[in-house]
């Protein structure tokens, strides 16, 4: 997995941003207005973050083949616990780094593009407040360059600032994904439904070679683990809310300067840069927790969208799992094993990968994994298999926030009659009146 910060890799302690500098050559262009596509731009990025500087061939003609044929049994055994999918089949494509990080790219170039420009916004609002102040403001120097003056020169940063944004942003981003991915759905994201999946051979191998697996054993899981999710995510309403919910946050970072300084100072990044660190060595500590950045722009109202974001992809991981568990121990004899040490991968990501999480809405922690993988057990401890498929039949019988601690509640809900009762931690039964006084 890469230790690089959210940025790109570096060239050495040093150069943290060394592998960006063909991308500042572009955005040199952007200057004098001869700039490259945004998204071509952000392609050759995401090419570039994704390989490290390693070479990135093309997967083997066999390897596309059985990973072919491993898809088309996990398609079957998974429409058979499940009852889910169409009439077409579903095709995985084995594809190399680069490959997965342009097909990421189209796929979810709509939510890119909200982020980038939502983003944008708040660093138009912060910058236009440096500009009505006027003066020069040190703090927002380059390193070597001293501060940067307001007016017509602030207004041409903030109008080249689109292109730039977008091509970084969504490059990096698929970039980091493209390197750790193993699957289509390393993020939990709805993607284009007609399109083949996709499956990162050489992250895969090479996974199975570490943690010494069979290749074809965690080749299936991963096929399994993205036919299960794709069948789910497919589901109009549950497509249709996530969808919303996420395009909704992307659109939501603040706007507020002062809510932006606000938290600016309550994260201590002010701190950070006006302290006694030289100034690249606070901004390669940012680039160590970029959480830090992010944070300052989050506003309350995404904050309040990640509790319901959190609470339908806990659900969606729970099921996922659960079929995984139900199909796996049947077909896979390494089966434990190889679910061990893919369920540790998942929750033990890096900054770059925690930061690329966030800028989606999304919080893929272990409490996440564990609240959806409790709530499904508690559905099917008190209902049965019955009970637990009704979770996809209607957009009313998602689980609300509350009743994913709670699958009781979810089940009273919807009428269905359970074996137990969800009581709160600390609920006591009251003692009984004495009747004979």
């Amino acid at each position: 997995m890469s230790d690089s910060g959210p940025f790109g890799p570096g060239n050495g302690e040093d150069d943290p941003f060394g592998a960006l500098n063909f991308f500042l050559r572009d955005i040199s262009r952007m200057f004098t207005g001869g700039g490259a596509d945004s998204w071509e731009t952000a392609a050759q990025l995401a090419g570039t973050v994704a390989n490290e500087g390693r070479t990135d061939p093309n997967v083997d003609p066999a390897d596309r083949i059985a990973v072919e044929q491993l898809a088309r049994v996990a398609e079957l055994q998974v429409q058979d616990v499940t009852g889910l999918g169409g009439d077409g089949a579903i095709r995985v494509e084995a594809l190399n780094r680069t490959q997965w990080a342009r097909r990421f790219l189209s796929d979810h170039r709509p939510l890119l593009e909200r982020i980038s420009s939502s983003v944008e916004a708040a660093l138009r609002a912060q910058l236009g407040q440096l500009g009505d102040e006027g003066g020069e403001h040190p703090a927002m120097g380059l390193p070597g360059m001293g501060g940067m003056p307001t007016g017509p020169m602030l207004e041409q940063l903030m109008a080249m600032m689109g292109p730039m944004m977008l091509g970084m942003m969504a490059g990096t981003t698929a970039g980091h994904v493209a390197a750790r991915a193993l699957g289509h759905y390393e993020l939990p994201v709805p993607r284009a439904e007609d399109a083949p999946l996709t499956l990162v051979l050489s992250n895969v191998d090479e996974f199975a070679e570490e943690w010494s697996l069979p290749a074809d054993t965690v080749r299936l899981w991963v096929c399994l683990s993205d036919v299960t999710h794709h069948h789910v995510l497919a589901v109009p309403h549950v497509r249709a809310r996530l969808h919303d919910l996420l395009t909704e946050y992307a659109s939501s970072f603040s706007t507020d300067p002062e809510e932006i300084e606000r938290r600016i100072s309550s994260l201590g990044i002010d701190e950070m840069l006006g302290g006694s660190e030289p100034e690249m060595e606070a901004l390669q500590q940012l680039a160590g927790d970029p959480d830090l950045l992010l944070g300052a722009m989050q506003s309350d109202h995404q904050r309040a969208l990640m509790v319901h974001i959190d609470t339908l992809v806990a659900t969606v991981e729970g099921y996922v799992d659960h079929v995984l568990d139900t199909v796996g121990e049947r077909l896979l004899p390494d089966y434990g094993r190889v679910t061990e040490a893919l369920r540790r991968r998942r929750v033990e990501a890096g900054p770059a990968s925690r930061f690329v999480e966030r800028l989606f809405g999304l919080e893929l922690s272990q409490a996440t994994f564990d609240r959806g993988a409790e709530f499904v057990s508690g559905i099917v401890a008190r209902g049965g298999e019955d009970a637990v498929a009704r979770l996809w039949d209607d957009p009313e019988h998602l689980p609300t926030p509350a009743e994913i601690d709670a699958p009781g509640l979810w089940l009273a809900r919807l009428g269905i009659e359970s074996a137990e009762v969800d009581l709160p931690a600390d609920f006591e039964i009251p003692d009984f009146p004495d009747l004979d006084l």
